[in-house]
């Protein structure tokens, strides 16, 4: 078994014939630590976050990197290197610190690869190579005229975000020529995703504060993944009735908990681990941000501060809504453009009395990036004839479905659906109902000009 130095070098090709390894990690320390895999290209650039291999991202997209065994300072990656499509050059094994921890602390550490289950090189190193640093390389495996090994041992004061940043630089240049190795397979099908370092960092804030929406996150990100928008960029906007008839869904939870669902959402659509949240009744209300922070009780303190009122009222803060976001509500014949567009929660279960008013902010707001998504909570009456004591305890969703389709548009810009109970929908039907028309209205949105290129860079 070969041990290395700092700053070694060596090829793969003097210690094994093989290309499936197995790379054990294991770091020694008080504090909490995380390891993790990158797959850089021959720049040394993380140009797709699929190939990010850490604790909530197990695997690569085609099992060409798995982490196994994962724990605090610890893990076991799987590597079948001929598989790694030809943009993955170097894998940089990393380790991050949480807390007022240093790597300066640890106790000790070890690198070691095996191949078909036996020992073929070892790297230890411990707290004496560093001071104040908060994230390590530790080694890396990279492909040059065949792979090699570099047991690299060098620190970052910054973190994950400083590692982020040092992999969007320029790669050293090695002179060494290598023999020939078996030529990786080209990248999977799917497009590479921008790398945005503060979307990471918040979902190890979520996995610490908030594993609930952690989990929600996750599941929604299936869903956009089922419609290619993993990667998009969104506001995300949630717009709650808080007309009297709401008064046993606020009582029992199922706002709560639905608002819960919709920052899950909001988490995949923007890195700053909130949503916007308005009102309506008789009148319509800003109300602040639902964050991770401060989800928990949010909505029982939010009706406290705003107390059902008597009368419905959609116009009021749809006109809110525009005005917040695009600083006007007036009457649009001419399309305005902005990078990012606005995704907005509409929850109601009943009609409103001002219908003339919506119709006129669902056209003129067709002229602008935001994308209405009402959902009416309830049994409908359609269909239902007499004025009885059941068709009473019904509500009538004529006017949104009449909204759906709605003409004099400039493109469609809302959609419709109705749940008897929004506890009564799991999660991942909800995610998929919220992506059924949403796509197609980015994609018309993108070509009509409402919405500008979202470039593919990287996010530091």
């Amino acid at each position: 078994m070969k041990t290395l130095v700092r700053g070694e070098k060596i090829k793969l090709s003097d210690l094994t014939a093989l290309t499936q390894l197995q790379v054990e990690m294991n770091v020694t320390s008080s504090f909490e630590i995380d390891i993790t895999c990158f797959g850089l290209n021959e720049e040394k650039k993380l140009l797709d976050d699929r190939y990010m291999i850490f604790y909530n991202q197990l695997q690569s997209p085609s099992n060409e990197i798995q982490l196994q065994s994962h724990r605090s300072g610890g893990g076991t990656f799987l590597i079948d290197l001929p598989k790694l499509p030809t943009s993955v050059r170097h894998l940089v094994f990393t380790a991050t610190i949480d807390g007022n921890g240093t790597m300066g602390m640890i106790s000790s550490g070890s690198f070691v690869i095996k191949a078909n289950g036996e020992s073929i090189l070892t790297y230890s190193f411990n707290g004496n190579d560093f001071k104040n640093e908060k994230a390590i390389i530790i080694t890396e495996i990279y492909y040059k005229d065949g792979w090699r090994i570099s047991s690299v041992g060098r620190g970052f004061d910054g973190g994950l975000a400083a590692l982020l940043k040092d992999f969007g630089g320029e790669v050293a240049e090695e002179q060494a020529q290598y023999a020939p190795q078996a030529t990786p397979t080209p990248l999977p099908s799917a497009p590479s995703a921008p790398v945005n370092s503060k979307k990471i960092l918040l979902e190890k804030k979520m996995e610490v504060q908030a594993p609930k929406i952690l989990d929600l996150s996750k599941k929604a990100k299936v869903s956009l993944e089922k419609v290619g928008l993993q990667n998009h960029h969104a506001k995300v906007a949630l717009c709650l009735d808080i007309s009297g008839s709401m008064s046993g869904l606020y009582r029992s939870g199922k706002i709560q908990e639905f608002a819960e669902r919709i920052l899950a959402l909001g988490t995949r659509f923007d890195d700053d681990g909130s949503i916007d949240i308005f009102l309506f009744g008789a009148n319509g209300h800003e109300a602040g941000e639902l964050t991770i922070d401060n989800f928990n009780g949010f909505v029982n303190q939010l009706i406290k501060r705003y107390p059902l009122e008597g009368s419905t009222y959609y116009g009021k803060v749809m006109k809110l809504i525009r005005q917040h976001y695009f600083g006007s509500a007036s009457k649009r014949k001419q399309p305005i453009s902005m990078e990012v567009p606005v995704y907005v929660m509409f929850v109601t279960d009943g009609s409103t009395f001002d219908e003339k008013e919506t119709i006129n902010h669902i056209q003129n707001s067709s002229y602008e990036p935001i994308f209405w998504q009402f959902m009416a909570i309830g049994k409908s009456n359609k269909g239902l004839k007499g004025r009885g004591f059941f068709r009473a305890f019904q509500s009538d969703f004529s006017f949104l479905e009449e909204l759906d389709n709605l003409s004099g548009r400039y493109l469609d810009n809302a959609d419709f659906f109705s749940v008897e109970d929004p506890q009564h929908i799991s999660e991942n039907e909800l995610y998929d109902l919220l992506m059924k028309e949403y796509p197609e209205w980015v994609k018309a949105a993108a070509d009509k000009g409402l919405i500008q290129k979202q470039f593919s860079r990287m996010e530091i």
